[in-house]
């Protein structure tokens, strides 16, 4: 089995990391996740929430507001819709996705009138950010 794998996390605004790591804490749509070495290939979208890169260099993480997460066996792309440094989250962030996620929702409920479904979508995406917010404590 290999030690290390190769990470990169990548946003529309910039490359946010390219390391290699041990193991990668993935928030994933359908429950979290953790990549490592010789893992199985698989994508999966992400949910908001922590993404956790351990590596020899320590433990990084990053705040995602949702994307994707592709896996292979040698490492694992991210291609987050937006991703801050946890270090670097403030409540100013914060403030911004959930007002994101509440204008969607409002959006939704105008657009899908008859069509519950991207309407609870887009209530779980709110829901989402909420919780993120009360987890990081920002």
């Amino acid at each position: 089995m290999a030690e290390t794998m190769q990470f990169d996390l990548v946003s529309p605004e910039r490359r946010l990391a390219s390391l290699q790591v041990r193991e990668v804490l993935v928030p994933g749509a359908d429950g979290d996740m953790t990549a490592m070495p010789d893992h199985a290939p698989v994508i999966t979208t992400l949910r908001p929430g922590v993404l956790r890169v351990n590596g020899p260099d320590g433990t990084a993480e990053y705040v995602v507001s949702g994307g994707f997460a592709e896996i292979t066996g040698s490492g694992i792309s991210v291609l987050a819709e937006q991703a801050i440094p946890l270090t670097e989250m403030t409540r100013a962030h914060l403030d911004e996705m959930i007002e994101s996620a509440r204008a969607k929702h409002e959006a939704a409920k105008e657009t899908f009138k008859n069509e519950p479904g991207p309407v609870d979508d887009a209530a779980k995406l709110l829901a989402d950010m909420v919780a993120l917010g009360d987890h990081i404590n920002v």
